[in-house]
């Protein structure tokens, strides 16, 4: 396990990206990664405030997939801090999560986090329940802008689009598009 408290400043954060990039070179082991990043995953995980800066969420976000990292989806309040003021001066972000490698994904039936009650803290409390209850939540797919920029990125979704099937031409339309949401996903 490896627990993070990130610096606020971006600058500051990218040494942290490289030692996980270091952890993860050779992690074979399962590796849950956890904490306050004081980072955005995506635009939509804060209101209020002033715009978000892509560099920033995408340096983090280039970390975590380098790193084979994943999310387990979450409970609660998309919203993990909150800068304690209200009206026009309200800042919510979501800033604290769980990440775990595939290892660790195969090694458990279920995993769930859920985002608890703020108390006593800027920060909302994460808590992990792992175990073989078999109702677990679905995990939405999101697409990355900077995986377009990734060289292989089109041959990637090209060799998925090409069907290998014929029939009706809106199932064969759901058909690619899983496809080329899985291997993006992976």
């Amino acid at each position: 396990m490896t627990f993070v408290y990130a610096k606020c400043s971006a600058i500051e954060r990218l040494e942290l990206w490289d030692h996980l990039y270091y952890l993860a070179s050779d992690m074979e082991l399962p590796w849950l990664v956890g904490g306050d990043f004081n980072v955005l995953l995506h635009e939509d995980e804060k209101i209020g405030g002033l715009p978000v800066h892509p560099p920033e969420y995408e340096d983090f976000a280039f970390c975590v997939n380098s790193c084979g990292l994943f999310e387990q989806g979450y409970k609660g309040s998309p919203f993990t801090w909150w800068n304690g003021r209200s009206n026009a001066e309200c800042i919510f972000k979501r800033l604290d999560r769980i990440f775990v490698n595939l290892p660790f994904e195969n090694m458990l039936l279920t995993i769930e986090v859920e985002h608890l009650i703020r108390t006593r803290s800027d920060h909302a409390p994460l808590l992990m329940t792992c175990g073989v209850q078999t109702n677990k939540f679905i995990k939405p797919f999101r697409f990355l802008n900077f995986w377009i920029k990734h060289a292989t990125f089109m041959d990637v979704v090209r060799q998925k689009w090409e069907a290998d099937f014929i029939g009706d031409p809106f199932l064969m339309f759901k058909q690619k598009i899983k496809r080329v949401k899985a291997i993006l996903s992976k």
